[in-house]
């Protein structure tokens, strides 16, 4: 028995050492949360069994939850890197599978075609100019590359409110939209993608949209990321506490190594 409980604890260290890896490899990766293991008993007994007498047996990954709080600011002077100074996400979909992302991620560039995107092609969703952000779907952040007046493009900005201005060669300023914010119900059921993505699922809910500065939605903060809020001292700490696990449960099954090798030799 005290094998495969010393097993169970030794597996559950493991999973702590890898998931405390991961956070102190993405401490610099832009909107990254980091993560932590949550453990449960394992007891074995039934109705008739004595409480007296139930013993456990070792001990099992709950869950492995998200931290969604803030990360450090970092100003970085350009005009599409944007940071949510609260709660929210920002929306992007795939150009290439349609799929639909959300991140915490501001930092975005402009393709040969005007669309505003994060890197990987997945372009930033916008809701267009007199849109209803209850009812209205959000759509591509486009910039047109020459205004009515045919005029060039010239620049762009996003303002704390969220509104995504073109400035053109003549002087002039065209609104093309609004940056859509998402909220959840429970972000934690979110599903992490990969380069700080993360897609909706049935314990997260459907994404709610808003804009920045309306209802729970934070303000947008131009020309700043938010940085990954991955505290090193503490996964340190939590690193050297996880390893700390992983020895005395292996010392435990060397105890009972030990031990069974003791009584085996008392019997021959």
């Amino acid at each position: 028995m005290s094998f495969y409980t010393s097993l169970s604890g030794l597996k559950n260290a493991q999973t702590n050492l890898n998931v405390i890896s991961h956070n102190i490899a993405n401490s610099e990766t832009t909107g990254f949360k980091k993560s932590t293991v949550s453990f449960s008993d394992i007891v074995v007994g039934s109705a008739y069994t004595n409480p007296k007498m139930i013993q456990g047996i070792g001990s099992t990954v709950e869950a492995i939850n998200q931290n969604f709080g803030i990360g450090p600011i970092e100003q970085t002077g350009s005009a599409l890197d944007v940071a949510i100074s609260g709660d929210g996400f920002f929306t992007t979909k795939s150009s290439v599978t349609g799929d639909t992302y959300y991140t915490r991620n501001g930092a975005f560039t402009t393709d040969e075609n005007g669309y505003i995107h994060d890197g990987s092609q997945n372009r930033l969703q916008i809701f267009a100019p007199g849109a209803d952000p209850a009812t209205d779907a959000p759509v591509d952040a486009m910039v047109p590359a020459a205004n009515g007046a045919g005029a060039e493009f010239a620049g762009i900005t996003i303002g704390d409110d969220g509104k995504v201005t073109a400035s053109y060669a003549d002087g002039t300023n065209d609104v093309i939209g609004t940056v859509a914010l998402a909220s959840f119900i429970s972000p934690g059921g979110l599903r992490a993608v990969g380069s700080s993505n993360w897609s909706s699922t049935g314990i997260s809910g459907a994404a709610k949209y808003g804009v920045p500065g309306g209802g729970t939605y934070g303000n947008l903060l131009s020309g700043a990321l938010e940085r990954s809020n991955v505290d090193i001292a503490e996964e340190l700490v939590s690193l050297i506490t996880a390893q700390r696990a992983f020895q005395a449960n292996a010392k435990a099954i060397d105890t009972a190594t030990q031990i069974a090798q003791t009584v085996i030799n008392l019997r021959t």
